[in-house]
């Protein structure tokens, strides 16, 4: 598939639910600062945080400010997820940036 054909499959410009994972803790009172994602921290078997975000995006835009953020709070980040929604225009699968 060409790289044109990958970008007409899913609108980037758009509106759409993300996952992110980072490894550490981001703690609730981010919420806000975060676009109003659910946060939601576990451990792993190690017993190392990991923190997940999932939410609703607004544009491409509003992802890099949430990255944006997380990078600086020195968190790496260890996946970011498009996950389909009824509120996506139709996109299926799940779609993994990283």
């Amino acid at each position: 598939m060409t790289r044109q054909q990958d970008s007409e499959a899913f609108d980037f410009d758009g509106p759409a639910t993300y996952e992110i994972v980072v490894q550490g803790t981001v703690g609730e009172n981010w919420h806000g600062r975060l676009g109003g994602m659910v946060i939601e921290t576990s451990s792993l078997g190690t017993g190392a945080p990991q923190t997940t975000l999932r939410g609703w995006i607004r544009d491409q835009a509003a992802l890099h400010g949430v990255l944006e953020t997380l990078y600086a709070l020195h968190l790496p980040i260890l996946e970011v997820r498009h996950v389909p929604s009824s509120t996506d225009d139709g996109a299926t699968g799940t779609e993994s940036m990283f």
